[in-house]
């Protein structure tokens, strides 16, 4: 079995070793004992508060009821609202620099974004593709991936599920979750008031209260803004770009109106908008724009020196999004004394605006500009019914449905590539599941788990550019997905888990620029499952000071969803959508922490990846690609087996540390320092030379002063210390450019360093 293989054994050992001193993110402490998973009305919040200022313990909900993370037979990690502000974790995309097995690609805008966790993410822009990473957000999933993108802030905790977790959590989660749980109301009346300004033009507040509004209603309020103009500047017009506004407004409303009924009503608003600039990099002095030999590079791009460092831009629009989304659920919870009862009922609307200045120039004769609009409409039910935690037979079982309406208009012109279309795309899925434990012995717990479902899928396409011509088409799968494994208790804090499951990634119609009879006709591109196999162990020592959990890995992937090469019912051959083949990842990953005092925490985690396609006989080559590199036939294909997939780094490593020394009897320091390193990636499944992304390491660092009870506090911070630069994307734009080298890229917030200060007061 590959996966105990000595190699990975050895660097497992390796691994454990380093971090013993150095210390993922268990950060948050907690109350020790078990719970059952029902709510507890207005104190919903306290949970997670310490019960031992020695403990690492914290209490998560990964398998849909409350346990200690360390009793979780899981590979997850946690990052706490505190944790998240001392990494500089402001906008979702951030959270790759917190997470050793999280990689999170950005694009020209948020729907097309790539989640990945331990190398394995969704690597197509159909708008009827299901991510392969779910995201969750206060126990409802967010249906639509572009909108995850925009907001966290009142953040309580944020749960990294790595591996499939299509069981408990449906179609969209065969390489892993990503739960996030936003603040409760508190015991008594507590407000906050926090503001944040950098150096380079960034300023922001968060505003927040909550409390008792009678003996069995709570409630929390908060409002959050953010702006940063950019750190990428457009010579035609002087702005800069690749920047964001967000404006968030949340409300959450917690009702006991019976010792056993428990109501939790939320209700969101987001405004927000980027822009984009790809600034370019690399440029061959032969490169003309669309091949047009007047447009050289001093033409398209006059004024920019074409280097690694570059951040200036040449576009006569701005490239951007404006979106805005209004969410709301309510969360019943009734306790029927043998189990609780649940009920999760959410509903979405989401949309946004998109525009692309296509050809990237300040051209007047080449002004080419891509844009549409997407609007969506999610509602999902979940009715739950969970036994308590302490019982010998635990049982979580439940019955889901979700309904996803999408639309989409797009337009492209006028001089090249045209194109203006209508779709749109409904997704529905029903599903039951359930997870069963089973305390064989004491200590000894037999895990067994399954879901089965049915999705269906539907669309329209119009092509207005063609004549309007109008195809329409649905289908529809059963599905089940499973889980087993075992939980041993060694020693009261020492667990080991063996376990396990399998993933199920719906099927997808490849609707985009392009769409055809033939393609119609071909039919949906079938399900991605996955199979994974785990083995952990999660320790703790030294009045549980010091946590140790090592989770070694083997999961394989088959139809996997990508770009490709097809063979057509008429015989002719094309690029689309794809079932293109097989990929397997497996590993280690280690986190650790360590109390050293009540003033001293280190934290750290490690992932290594041993990430290789194994099948992918005719996958789409990279620009410029020749024969002798190995691109072959007509049209040219590859074959990438052998090969790393995207956004697999071999090595990823995240440490960090918090010292908040006493200075007087009022008065604390805070003294915080983060680093991320990350070894060398290629954004592109195609292997693209000009695409990859060389290994880098990132260093936070953090200091100021705060009331001994934390009602106030001033920190200075310096993001990129070292003021190393990388890039968070990068794109080939060989044949736009005559057939010539040109590479763009895509600057992340800390492509420079810089500073700032934020202050809070906490009343």
């Amino acid at each position: 079995m590959k996966l105990l293989d000595s190699t990975i054994l050895s660097r497992s050992l390796l691994l454990s070793c380093a971090l013993l001193t150095s210390g993922q993110v268990l950060a948050q402490a907690a109350p020790t004992q078990p719970t059952d998973g029902r709510g507890t009305g207005p104190q919903m919040a306290e949970q997670g508060t310490a019960q031992d200022e020695t403990s690492n313990d914290i209490v998560v909900t990964a398998q849909k009821r409350e346990q200690r993370v360390q009793d979780v037979p899981l590979a997850v990690q946690v990052l706490t609202g505190d944790t998240l502000q001392a990494q500089g974790v402001r906008q979702f995309a951030d959270l790759t620099k917190a997470s050793p097995s999280l990689v999170i690609k950005p694009s020209e805008q948020p729907v097309n974004n790539s989640i990945s966790i331990r190398g394995i993410g969704t690597f197509a822009f159909s708008p009827s593709v299901e991510p392969s990473v779910a995201v969750q957000i206060d126990d409802v999933p967010v249906q639509f991936l572009a909108r995850a993108f925009a907001d966290l802030s009142d953040i309580e905790r944020v749960e990294i599920l790595r591996g499939p977790q299509s069981t408990l959590y449906g179609r969209s989660a065969s390489a892993g979750l990503i739960n996030i749980v936003t603040q409760g109301p508190t015991k008594t009346l507590t407000g906050r008031v926090a503001t944040l300004a950098t150096s380079d033009d960034e300023y922001g507040w968060n505003i927040a209260g909550a409390g008792p509004i009678t003996d069995t209603l709570g409630f929390r309020a908060s409002g959050n803004f953010d702006k940063f103009r950019g750190n990428v500047r457009n010579l035609f017009n002087g702005d800069k770009v690749s920047g964001y506004e967000t404006l968030s407004l949340k409300g959450k409303l917690v009702w006991d109106p019976t010792s056993t009924l428990n109501l939790t009503a939320q209700v969101g608003y987001i405004d927000g908008q980027t822009t984009i600039g790809r600034p370019f990099i690399r440029v061959s002095p032969s490169a003309r724009l669309r091949g047009v030999p007047a447009n050289t590079p001093a033409i398209f791009a006059p004024g920019v020196t074409f280097t690694d460092a570059n951040r200036e831009v040449v576009n006569n629009i701005n490239s951007g999004t404006d979106y805005q989304d209004f969410a709301t659920s309510l969360r019943a919870s009734l306790d029927l004394g043998p189990a609780t009862l649940m009920s999760i009922t959410a509903y979405d609307k989401f949309k946004q605006f998109d525009i692309l200045d296509q050809d990237e120039s300040a051209i007047a004769s080449l002004d080419n500009r891509q844009f549409g609009t997407f609007r969506t409409k999610a509602f999902s039910q979940e009715f739950r019914l969970v036994s308590p935690g302490a019982d010998r037979f635990r049982y979580t079982l439940g019955l889901f449905y979700s309904n996803l309406e999408l639309t989409r208009d797009f337009t492209r012109g006028p001089f090249f590539s045209q194109a203006r279309w209508f779709a749109s795309n409904g997704t529905k899925q029903y599903a039951s599941f359930g997870q069963l434990e089973f305390d064989l012995l004491k200590g000894t717990t037999l895990i067994g788990g399954v879901r089965a479902g049915r999705g269906e899928i539907d669309y329209t396409f119009r092509d207005i550019a063609n004549g309007g011509a109008f195809f329409s088409g649905a289908d529809s799968k059963t599905f089940e997905t499973y889980k087993a494994g075992i939980q041993q208790q060694v020693a009261p804090d020492v667990m080991t888990f063996l376990t396990y499951a399998t993933g199920f990634k719906g099927q997808a119609y490849d609707i985009g620029t392009g769409f055809n009879l033939l393609r119609q006709r071909t039919g949906p591109v079938q399900p991605e499952t996955s199979k994974d196999l785990q083995f952990g162990v999660k320790s703790q020592f030294f009045n549980r000071r010091l946590t140790l959990n090592v989770t070694l890995f083997d999961t394989k992937f088959d139809n996997f969803q990508a770009q490709g090469i097809e063979t057509l019912p008429d015989g002719t051959i094309n690029f689309r959508l794809a079932n293109v083949g097989k990929l397997r990842t497996r590993g280690v990953e280690v986190e650790s922490s360590v109390r050293l005092s009540q003033t001293l925490n280190i934290t750290g985690g490690a992932t290594y990846n041993d990430a290789e396609i194994t099948s992918f006989p005719e996958a789409q080559c990279y620009p410029g690609q020749s024969a002798a590199q190995g691109c072959v036939g007509s049209p040219g294909r590859q074959n990438l087996a052998g090969f790393r997939p995207a956004q697999a780094p071999e090595w990823k490593v995240a440490v960090s540390g918090d010292f908040t020394p006493r200075l007087t009897d009022n008065l604390n320091g805070l003294l915080q320092a983060a680093a991320t390193y990350q070894s060398r990636i290629n954004y592109s499944i195609s292997q693209d030379p000009q695409t990859e992304q060389p290994g880098y390491t990132i260093v936070n660092l953090s200091a100021g002063i705060r009331q001994a009870d934390r009602r106030w506090e001033i920190v200075g911070f310096v993001n990129n210390l070292t003021n190393k630069q990388y890039f968070s994307n990068l794109a080939n734009s060989f044949g736009n450019q005559g057939n010539a080298l040109a590479t763009q890229s895509y600057l992340p917030r800390d492509f420079r360093r810089y500073g700032g200060i934020r202050a809070s007061y906490n009343f």
